[in-house]
Protein backbone atom coordinates (compact mmCIF):
# COMPACT_ATOMS: atom_id res chain seq x y z
CA UNK A 1 0.00 0.00 0.00
CA UNK A 2 2.58 2.65 -1.50
CA UNK A 3 1.73 6.72 -1.29
CA UNK A 4 1.78 9.37 -3.69
CA UNK A 5 3.26 12.54 -4.29
CA UNK A 6 1.90 15.09 -1.58
CA UNK A 7 -0.90 17.04 -3.44
CA UNK A 8 -3.24 20.42 -3.18
CA UNK A 9 -5.26 19.69 -0.48
CA UNK A 10 -8.71 19.79 -1.92
CA UNK A 11 -11.77 21.88 -0.04
CA UNK A 12 -9.46 23.15 2.15
CA UNK A 13 -12.05 25.04 5.46
CA UNK A 14 -10.63 26.77 8.21
CA UNK A 15 -11.75 25.59 11.68
CA UNK A 16 -13.82 27.58 13.86
CA UNK A 17 -11.41 28.70 17.10
CA UNK A 18 -13.28 28.51 20.12
CA UNK A 19 -10.15 29.19 22.56
CA UNK A 20 -6.42 28.27 22.90
CA UNK A 21 -3.81 27.80 25.95
CA UNK A 22 0.24 29.13 25.49
CA UNK A 23 1.48 28.94 29.04
CA UNK A 24 3.63 25.99 28.55
CA UNK A 25 7.26 26.38 28.46
CA UNK A 26 7.08 22.68 27.05
CA UNK A 27 5.47 20.45 24.67
CA UNK A 28 1.87 18.73 25.98
CA UNK A 29 1.96 14.80 25.65
CA UNK A 30 -2.01 14.86 26.15
CA UNK A 31 -4.73 17.03 27.05
CA UNK A 32 -8.41 16.32 26.79
CA UNK A 33 -12.00 17.81 27.13
CA UNK A 34 -13.92 17.80 29.83
CA UNK A 35 -17.02 19.31 28.54
CA UNK A 36 -19.47 19.52 31.76
CA UNK A 37 -17.06 21.78 33.55
CA UNK A 38 -16.09 23.41 29.61
CA UNK A 39 -12.47 23.24 30.52
CA UNK A 40 -9.43 21.10 29.68
CA UNK A 41 -7.14 18.59 31.48
CA UNK A 42 -3.54 18.81 30.45
CA UNK A 43 -0.30 16.40 31.12
CA UNK A 44 3.13 18.06 29.76
CA UNK A 45 6.98 17.03 29.52
CA UNK A 46 7.59 19.82 31.92
CA UNK A 47 6.49 17.15 34.74
CA UNK A 48 2.75 19.31 35.20
CA UNK A 49 -0.72 18.12 35.13
CA UNK A 50 -2.83 21.30 34.78
CA UNK A 51 -6.63 21.62 34.45
CA UNK A 52 -8.04 25.05 32.63
CA UNK A 53 -11.17 26.44 33.58
CA UNK A 54 -12.98 28.64 30.63
CA UNK A 55 -14.09 32.17 32.38
CA UNK A 56 -16.88 34.36 31.33
CA UNK A 57 -14.29 36.20 28.84
CA UNK A 58 -13.88 32.73 26.90
CA UNK A 59 -9.95 32.18 27.73
CA UNK A 60 -8.78 29.40 29.64
CA UNK A 61 -7.56 29.85 33.38
CA UNK A 62 -5.34 27.84 35.24
CA UNK A 63 -7.31 25.91 38.01
CA UNK A 64 -4.61 23.29 39.08
CA UNK A 65 -1.02 22.92 38.62
CA UNK A 66 0.28 19.56 40.24
CA UNK A 67 3.68 18.67 39.78
CA UNK A 68 4.47 14.89 39.06
CA UNK A 69 8.25 12.77 40.12
CA UNK A 70 9.17 12.95 36.83
CA UNK A 71 8.27 13.83 33.20
CA UNK A 72 4.43 12.54 32.22
CA UNK A 73 4.39 10.86 28.87
CA UNK A 74 0.77 9.55 28.31
CA UNK A 75 -2.93 10.03 29.51
CA UNK A 76 -6.53 8.95 29.99
CA UNK A 77 -9.05 10.49 31.28
CA UNK A 78 -12.00 8.32 32.54
CA UNK A 79 -15.70 11.62 32.14
CA UNK A 80 -17.65 8.81 34.58
CA UNK A 81 -15.51 8.46 37.59
CA UNK A 82 -13.15 11.26 36.81
CA UNK A 83 -10.12 9.08 37.26
CA UNK A 84 -6.79 10.53 35.57
CA UNK A 85 -4.44 8.11 34.50
CA UNK A 86 -0.85 9.28 33.74
CA UNK A 87 2.36 7.25 32.67
CA UNK A 88 5.50 8.55 33.35
CA UNK A 89 9.17 8.56 31.38
CA UNK A 90 10.34 6.12 34.52
CA UNK A 91 7.99 3.51 33.73
CA UNK A 92 5.79 4.43 36.90
CA UNK A 93 1.29 5.27 36.63
CA UNK A 94 -0.56 7.17 38.65
CA UNK A 95 -3.83 6.85 39.05
CA UNK A 96 -5.51 10.29 40.28
CA UNK A 97 -9.30 11.50 41.47
CA UNK A 98 -10.81 14.72 39.95
CA UNK A 99 -12.96 16.86 42.37
CA UNK A 100 -14.73 19.85 41.11
CA UNK A 101 -15.46 22.68 43.98
CA UNK A 102 -18.85 24.58 43.12
CA UNK A 103 -19.43 28.18 44.55
CA UNK A 104 -23.27 27.37 43.56
CA UNK A 105 -25.11 25.28 41.40
CA UNK A 106 -23.89 27.00 38.36
CA UNK A 107 -20.94 28.50 39.16
CA UNK A 108 -17.28 26.42 39.16
CA UNK A 109 -14.91 27.63 41.54
CA UNK A 110 -12.07 25.36 40.99
CA UNK A 111 -10.53 21.80 40.27
CA UNK A 112 -8.50 19.54 43.21
CA UNK A 113 -6.84 16.41 42.37
CA UNK A 114 -6.26 13.58 44.78
CA UNK A 115 -4.06 10.34 44.82
CA UNK A 116 -5.57 7.20 44.12
CA UNK A 117 -3.34 4.60 43.18
CA UNK A 118 0.55 4.85 42.34
CA UNK A 119 1.84 1.76 40.30
CA UNK A 120 5.61 1.96 40.19
CA UNK A 121 7.85 0.85 37.79
CA UNK A 122 5.00 -0.63 35.49
CA UNK A 123 7.36 -0.75 32.98
CA UNK A 124 11.33 -0.65 32.92
CA UNK A 125 11.05 2.19 30.60
CA UNK A 126 8.86 5.09 29.28
CA UNK A 127 4.81 4.42 29.44
CA UNK A 128 3.70 5.09 25.76
CA UNK A 129 -0.19 4.65 26.17
CA UNK A 130 -2.01 4.11 29.60
CA UNK A 131 -6.10 3.35 29.52
CA UNK A 132 -8.51 2.62 32.19
CA UNK A 133 -11.33 0.26 31.86
CA UNK A 134 -14.26 1.08 34.44
CA UNK A 135 -16.17 -2.00 33.16
CA UNK A 136 -13.12 -5.07 34.82
CA UNK A 137 -10.83 -1.98 37.10
CA UNK A 138 -8.12 -2.62 34.74
CA UNK A 139 -5.14 0.20 33.95
CA UNK A 140 -3.89 -0.65 30.78
CA UNK A 141 -0.28 0.20 29.49
CA UNK A 142 2.30 -0.54 27.30
CA UNK A 143 6.25 0.93 27.40
CA UNK A 144 9.48 1.32 25.45
CA UNK A 145 10.27 -1.94 26.96
CA UNK A 146 7.58 -3.95 24.49
CA UNK A 147 5.41 -5.03 27.43
CA UNK A 148 1.71 -4.64 27.36
CA UNK A 149 0.55 -5.29 31.51
CA UNK A 150 -2.63 -4.77 32.80
CA UNK A 151 -3.40 -3.69 36.99
CA UNK A 152 -6.18 -4.21 39.15
CA UNK A 153 -6.86 -0.27 39.13
CA UNK A 154 -7.94 -0.87 43.07
CA UNK A 155 -4.44 -2.70 44.53
CA UNK A 156 -2.17 -2.02 41.66
CA UNK A 157 -1.49 -5.65 41.73
CA UNK A 158 -0.16 -6.72 38.19
CA UNK A 159 -2.57 -8.80 36.78
CA UNK A 160 -0.94 -10.41 33.65
CA UNK A 161 1.74 -8.98 30.68
CA UNK A 162 2.59 -9.74 27.05
CA UNK A 163 5.60 -8.86 25.00
CA UNK A 164 4.96 -7.48 21.97
CA UNK A 165 7.54 -7.65 19.01
CA UNK A 166 8.47 -3.76 18.72
CA UNK A 167 7.84 -0.50 20.51
CA UNK A 168 3.88 0.12 21.11
CA UNK A 169 2.75 3.37 19.44
CA UNK A 170 -1.28 2.71 20.06
CA UNK A 171 -3.43 0.87 22.19
CA UNK A 172 -7.40 0.38 21.99
CA UNK A 173 -9.57 -2.45 23.92
CA UNK A 174 -12.93 -3.55 23.57
CA UNK A 175 -15.08 -3.95 26.69
CA UNK A 176 -17.71 -6.41 25.12
CA UNK A 177 -15.35 -8.91 23.92
CA UNK A 178 -12.11 -8.34 25.89
CA UNK A 179 -9.95 -7.64 23.09
CA UNK A 180 -7.16 -5.22 23.45
CA UNK A 181 -5.96 -4.03 19.54
CA UNK A 182 -2.18 -3.17 19.76
CA UNK A 183 -0.31 -1.52 17.06
CA UNK A 184 3.80 -1.18 17.16
CA UNK A 185 6.73 0.14 15.05
CA UNK A 186 6.93 -2.62 12.48
CA UNK A 187 3.99 -1.78 11.24
CA UNK A 188 1.81 -4.73 13.12
CA UNK A 189 -1.33 -4.42 14.75
CA UNK A 190 -2.15 -7.22 16.89
CA UNK A 191 -5.64 -8.39 18.35
CA UNK A 192 -5.43 -9.90 21.85
CA UNK A 193 -7.68 -11.82 24.09
CA UNK A 194 -7.12 -10.10 27.78
CA UNK A 195 -8.60 -12.67 30.78
CA UNK A 196 -8.04 -11.71 34.13
CA UNK A 197 -4.43 -12.93 34.64
CA UNK A 198 -4.08 -14.20 31.28
CA UNK A 199 -4.11 -13.32 27.55
CA UNK A 200 -3.93 -15.48 23.95
CA UNK A 201 -2.95 -14.08 20.43
CA UNK A 202 -6.06 -14.28 18.50
CA UNK A 203 -4.37 -12.59 15.36
CA UNK A 204 -2.26 -10.06 14.42
CA UNK A 205 -2.77 -7.11 11.04
CA UNK A 206 -0.06 -6.01 8.36
CA UNK A 207 -1.04 -3.19 6.01
CA UNK A 208 1.34 -0.17 6.58
CA UNK A 209 4.93 0.34 5.64
CA UNK A 210 5.88 2.37 8.12
CA UNK A 211 5.04 2.69 12.11
CA UNK A 212 1.34 2.73 13.56
CA UNK A 213 1.18 5.85 15.35
CA UNK A 214 -2.54 5.92 16.21
CA UNK A 215 -5.53 3.34 16.54
CA UNK A 216 -9.14 4.10 16.94
CA UNK A 217 -12.08 1.52 17.70
CA UNK A 218 -15.53 1.67 16.92
CA UNK A 219 -17.61 -0.57 18.94
CA UNK A 220 -20.97 -0.14 17.36
CA UNK A 221 -19.95 -0.50 13.64
CA UNK A 222 -17.01 -2.84 14.99
CA UNK A 223 -14.01 -1.45 12.94
CA UNK A 224 -10.68 -0.57 13.89
CA UNK A 225 -8.96 2.46 12.23
CA UNK A 226 -5.18 2.90 12.15
CA UNK A 227 -2.78 5.59 11.37
CA UNK A 228 1.08 5.25 10.25
CA UNK A 229 3.82 7.07 9.73
CA UNK A 230 3.54 6.19 5.71
CA UNK A 231 0.95 9.19 5.84
CA UNK A 232 -1.84 6.28 5.44
CA UNK A 233 -5.08 5.21 7.43
CA UNK A 234 -6.93 1.65 7.29
CA UNK A 235 -9.99 1.09 8.50
CA UNK A 236 -9.77 -2.99 9.29
CA UNK A 237 -13.18 -4.42 9.35
CA UNK A 238 -13.36 -6.54 12.55
CA UNK A 239 -16.99 -7.20 13.24
CA UNK A 240 -18.11 -8.23 9.22
CA UNK A 241 -15.01 -11.43 9.74
CA UNK A 242 -14.56 -11.23 6.09
CA UNK A 243 -10.90 -9.12 6.56
CA UNK A 244 -12.01 -6.07 4.81
CA UNK A 245 -8.98 -3.74 4.46
CA UNK A 246 -9.98 -0.07 2.95
CA UNK A 247 -7.26 2.36 2.92
CA UNK A 248 -7.64 6.03 3.12
CA UNK A 249 -5.37 8.53 1.48
CA UNK A 250 -5.65 11.93 2.39
CA UNK A 251 -2.43 13.24 4.41
CA UNK A 252 1.10 14.51 3.26
CA UNK A 253 2.97 13.73 6.82
CA UNK A 254 2.78 11.11 9.90
CA UNK A 255 -0.59 10.01 11.09
CA UNK A 256 -0.39 11.57 14.23
CA UNK A 257 -4.45 10.91 16.05
CA UNK A 258 -7.53 9.47 14.95
CA UNK A 259 -11.07 9.63 16.55
CA UNK A 260 -14.40 8.62 15.25
CA UNK A 261 -17.57 10.17 15.93
CA UNK A 262 -20.01 7.72 15.71
CA UNK A 263 -23.52 9.99 15.45
CA UNK A 264 -22.20 11.07 12.00
CA UNK A 265 -20.17 8.34 11.19
CA UNK A 266 -17.35 10.68 10.38
CA UNK A 267 -13.32 9.47 11.03
CA UNK A 268 -11.21 12.78 12.16
CA UNK A 269 -7.58 12.33 10.98
CA UNK A 270 -4.70 14.86 12.10
CA UNK A 271 -0.30 14.45 11.02
CA UNK A 272 1.94 16.18 12.01
CA UNK A 273 2.00 19.06 9.38
CA UNK A 274 -1.11 20.49 11.02
CA UNK A 275 -3.92 18.92 8.53
CA UNK A 276 -6.94 17.92 9.70
CA UNK A 277 -8.94 15.39 7.50
CA UNK A 278 -12.91 14.82 8.52
CA UNK A 279 -13.75 11.47 6.44
CA UNK A 280 -17.28 10.49 5.71
CA UNK A 281 -17.85 7.04 6.83
CA UNK A 282 -21.22 6.86 6.05
CA UNK A 283 -20.56 5.94 2.04
CA UNK A 284 -19.37 2.27 0.46
CA UNK A 285 -16.28 2.25 0.06
CA UNK A 286 -14.19 0.03 -1.65
CA UNK A 287 -10.90 -2.07 -1.05
CA UNK A 288 -7.67 -1.32 -3.29
CA UNK A 289 -6.66 -3.74 -5.45
CA UNK A 290 -3.73 -5.87 -4.72
CA UNK A 291 -0.55 -4.73 -7.29
CA UNK A 292 0.00 -7.54 -9.38
CA UNK A 293 3.39 -8.90 -10.54
CA UNK A 294 4.86 -8.79 -13.64
CA UNK A 295 7.53 -8.84 -16.14
CA UNK A 296 6.52 -6.45 -19.08
CA UNK A 297 3.84 -3.90 -18.98
CA UNK A 298 0.10 -5.70 -19.11
CA UNK A 299 -1.13 -3.34 -21.89
CA UNK A 300 1.60 -2.88 -24.17
CA UNK A 301 3.62 -5.76 -23.36
CA UNK A 302 6.82 -3.65 -23.31
CA UNK A 303 9.30 -5.39 -21.35
CA UNK A 304 10.38 -4.02 -17.47
CA UNK A 305 13.56 -3.32 -16.96
CA UNK A 306 14.94 -6.54 -15.37
CA UNK A 307 13.74 -8.28 -17.89
CA UNK A 308 17.03 -8.72 -19.39
CA UNK A 309 15.70 -11.76 -21.90
CA UNK A 310 12.56 -10.05 -23.61
CA UNK A 311 14.94 -7.23 -23.41
CA UNK A 312 17.85 -8.64 -26.00
CA UNK A 313 15.09 -10.75 -27.79
CA UNK A 314 12.96 -7.94 -28.78
CA UNK A 315 15.87 -5.32 -29.37
CA UNK A 316 13.92 -2.80 -26.71
CA UNK A 317 15.35 -1.08 -23.69
CA UNK A 318 13.33 -2.10 -20.72
CA UNK A 319 10.34 0.13 -18.97
CA UNK A 320 10.13 1.20 -14.99
CA UNK A 321 7.42 -0.44 -13.61
CA UNK A 322 4.56 1.32 -12.12
CA UNK A 323 0.90 0.47 -11.00
CA UNK A 324 -2.55 1.26 -11.65
CA UNK A 325 -4.75 2.19 -8.32
CA UNK A 326 -7.97 1.73 -9.85
CA UNK A 327 -6.90 -1.87 -11.26
CA UNK A 328 -3.63 -2.83 -9.53
CA UNK A 329 -2.24 -3.66 -13.03
CA UNK A 330 1.56 -3.08 -13.37
CA UNK A 331 2.23 -1.00 -16.39
CA UNK A 332 4.85 1.33 -18.45
CA UNK A 333 4.59 5.28 -17.96
CA UNK A 334 3.09 5.42 -21.71
CA UNK A 335 0.24 3.23 -20.38
CA UNK A 336 -0.41 4.73 -16.92
CA UNK A 337 -0.15 8.22 -17.98
CA UNK A 338 -3.27 9.58 -16.34
CA UNK A 339 -3.81 10.82 -13.35
CA UNK A 340 -7.55 10.95 -11.39
CA UNK A 341 -8.71 10.90 -7.22
CA UNK A 342 -10.62 7.69 -6.64
CA UNK A 343 -12.50 9.11 -3.05
CA UNK A 344 -14.41 5.70 -2.73
CA UNK A 345 -11.46 3.68 -2.69
CA UNK A 346 -9.41 6.22 -0.32
CA UNK A 347 -8.10 8.52 -2.70
CA UNK A 348 -8.71 11.88 -2.16
CA UNK A 349 -5.38 13.17 -4.06
CA UNK A 350 -4.74 12.80 -7.79
CA UNK A 351 -2.91 8.98 -8.43
CA UNK A 352 -1.80 7.01 -11.04
CA UNK A 353 -4.56 5.19 -13.07
CA UNK A 354 -4.27 3.55 -16.63
CA UNK A 355 -6.03 4.87 -19.68
CA UNK A 356 -9.36 2.54 -19.17
CA UNK A 357 -9.71 3.01 -15.69
CA UNK A 358 -9.38 6.87 -16.49
CA UNK A 359 -12.15 7.22 -19.46
CA UNK A 360 -14.10 4.39 -16.64
CA UNK A 361 -14.08 7.15 -14.20
CA UNK A 362 -17.31 9.24 -14.08
CA UNK A 363 -17.30 13.06 -12.24
CA UNK A 364 -19.87 11.46 -9.72
CA UNK A 365 -16.64 9.17 -8.75
CA UNK A 366 -14.71 11.51 -7.85
CA UNK A 367 -17.16 13.44 -5.67
CA UNK A 368 -14.94 14.25 -2.37
CA UNK A 369 -16.08 11.81 0.64
CA UNK A 370 -13.77 14.14 2.62
CA UNK A 371 -13.00 17.64 3.77
CA UNK A 372 -9.34 19.31 4.92
CA UNK A 373 -8.51 21.60 7.59
CA UNK A 374 -5.08 23.34 8.71
CA UNK A 375 -4.76 23.43 12.41
CA UNK A 376 -2.35 26.07 11.70
CA UNK A 377 0.26 24.19 14.08
CA UNK A 378 2.54 20.94 13.93
CA UNK A 379 -0.35 17.88 15.91
CA UNK A 380 1.15 16.04 18.25
CA UNK A 381 -2.04 14.90 20.01
CA UNK A 382 -6.02 15.13 19.05
CA UNK A 383 -9.14 14.79 21.05
CA UNK A 384 -12.65 14.89 20.18
CA UNK A 385 -15.71 15.69 22.35
CA UNK A 386 -18.48 14.05 20.73
CA UNK A 387 -21.25 15.85 23.49
CA UNK A 388 -20.09 19.10 22.14
CA UNK A 389 -18.48 18.61 18.31
CA UNK A 390 -15.04 19.56 20.25
CA UNK A 391 -11.48 19.58 18.68
CA UNK A 392 -8.94 19.38 20.82
CA UNK A 393 -5.07 19.46 18.73
CA UNK A 394 -1.84 20.33 21.14
CA UNK A 395 1.24 20.89 18.91
CA UNK A 396 5.04 21.41 19.20
CA UNK A 397 4.28 24.93 19.55
CA UNK A 398 3.43 24.22 22.88
CA UNK A 399 -0.17 25.55 22.15
CA UNK A 400 -3.08 23.75 23.22
CA UNK A 401 -6.28 24.32 20.59
CA UNK A 402 -9.75 24.29 21.10
CA UNK A 403 -11.54 24.80 17.60
CA UNK A 404 -14.95 23.61 16.20
CA UNK A 405 -14.86 22.88 12.18
CA UNK A 406 -17.44 24.65 9.97
CA UNK A 407 -19.02 20.92 9.29
CA UNK A 408 -19.91 20.76 12.51
CA UNK A 409 -21.38 23.76 12.65
CA UNK A 410 -23.66 22.86 9.40
CA UNK A 411 -24.19 19.32 11.04
CA UNK A 412 -26.08 21.87 14.14
CA UNK A 413 -23.17 22.04 16.61
CA UNK A 414 -22.91 25.25 18.40
CA UNK A 415 -20.12 26.41 19.97
CA UNK A 416 -19.59 26.18 23.47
Amino acid sequence: MATETAQPRPQARKPYLLGSIDAFQEVVSTAVILPKEDGVISVSEDRTIRVWLKRDSGQYWPSVFHTMPSTCSCMSFNPETRRLSVGMDTGSICLLFMHFCFLSLECLDEAQLYLHLYVSAAHQGRVSVVLFVLEMEWLLSTGQDKNLTWHCSESGQQLGTYRTMAFVSGLQFDIETRHAFVGDQSGQVTILKLEQDSCSLVTTFKGHTGNVTALCWDPVQRVLFSGSSDHSIIMWDIGGRKGTAIELQGHNDKVQGLCYASHTRQLISCSSDGGIVIWNMDVTRQETPEWLDSDSCQKCEQPFFWNFKQMWDSKKIGFRQHHCRKCGQALCGKCSSKRSTIPLMGFEFEVRVCDVCHESITDEDRAPTATFHDSKHSIVYMHYEPTTGSLLTSGTDKVIKVSMSATWLELGFTPI
